[in-house]
This record gives C-alpha cells, sequence and structure tokens, in this order.
C-alpha cells in the first residue's frame, strides 16, 4: 500500500509541477504503481495474502469463542473439536 500512497504523491507532485519532481519522467513517477501490481501479483502468488487472511479469521473465532465461554459463566473452556 506504501507505494501506492507513493505513486498519490508523486502523480500529484508531478500534475501540479510541484518541486523536482515536475523534472522527472513520467515513467519515474507512475513506477511505484508498477511495482505495487507487481508485488501484489508475488505476494498472492506465494500465499501471503490467504495466510494473513486465515490468521484473522482464527483469531476472530477464537475471540467469538472465548466471549461464549464468559457469557456462559465457565471457568475452564470446553476441549475443542475439530
Amino acid at each position: 500500500m506504501a507505494l501506492v500512497w507513493l505513486g498519490v504523491v508523486g502523480l500529484l507532485l508531478k500534475w501540479l509541477e510541484i518541486g523536482p519532481v515536475a523534472q522527472w519522467s513520467w515513467w519515474t513517477v507512475l513506477a511505484p504503481f508498477g511495482m505495487a501490481i507487481v508485488w501484489w501479483s508475488v505476494s498472492d502468488a506465494l500465499g501471503f495474502t490467504a495466510r494473513a487472511r486465515q490468521k484473522r479469521e482464527d483469531a476472530h473465532r477464537d475471540q467469538r469463542r472465548r466471549n461464549t465461554i464468559d457469557a456462559l459463566g465457565r471457568k475452564t473452556p470446553l476441549p475443542r473439536r475439530r
């Protein structure tokens, strides 16, 4: 996401002709967008996003389980079934 923000800032600086960015070529200004696309493609291919999504879902499931146990007034959780 940082590459996208860098690209947006560079694009605005180039378009408004502010600072040294105004003298840069368009290829240099738009390069962070291309790098972001490559990064997202590689991370999807290597499974980084799927693992991160699974971690979030597991944490959410565990929190729901703890909340349910607390609501039932149990001191110790029941053994998990998988």
